[in-house]
């Protein structure tokens, strides 16, 4: 479907008050289409109606006129450099931004995932700041009483299974 059609349609869906509808047209859009500005402002007008101050950031990050308050939720909602990238949903090279600002806070965003991780990074790239980050910031977490216990249960439970499991088709060719 066009652009301009679906645009249609989320300008009728929000007046018929079918919010949920018009984030999920709107998520789709910029999926589409993540140089496209003025769609991330539309959705962050639409988190506001939710009253999600850090998604609404999250969509105003890249303009130069957003509300501080949500870009403070924003940065503490995604607080590693790649989860923010991630949350950004750009594809492509920050030249291709709108404007300067934009182009900026993408490379700023960038530049400080490529340190942390120790190499460079590239918005098109999947594994980017993936799950190697988050990772490596989980591991460093104590293991604790109550996940070595839920690990301990599961592994009894297979083994329980097993056991029935092989008991049954012993059974069957008996």
């Amino acid at each position: 479907m066009p652009l301009s059609e679906t645009l249609a349609r989320v300008d009728a869906d929000l007046a018929a008050d079918r919010v949920p509808v018009v984030r999920q047209r709107l998520r789709g859009l910029v999926s589409s289409f993540p140089y496209d500005l003025t769609l991330r402002r539309r959705l962050a007008e639409v988190y506001r109606l939710y009253g999600d101050a850090a998604e609404a950031g999250r969509w105003m990050y890249l303009e130069e006129d957003r509300n501080a308050d949500e870009t403070a939720a924003f940065e503490a909602r995604y607080e590693s450099p790649g989860r923010r990238m991630r949350a950004l949903a750009w594809r492509g090279p920050e030249a291709m931004a709108a404007t300067v600002f934009a182009e900026r806070q993408l490379a700023a965003v960038r530049t400080a995932c490529a340190e942390k991780l120790g190499q460079p990074v590239d918005w098109d790239d999947p594994a980017f700041c993936r799950d190697g980050l988050e990772e490596h910031e989980a591991s460093s977490e104590p293991w604790s009483v109550g996940g070595v216990l839920a690990g301990v249960g599961c592994l009894v439970g297979t083994l329980a299974f097993l056991a029935i499991w092989v008991n049954g088709v012993v059974a069957l060719f008996d």
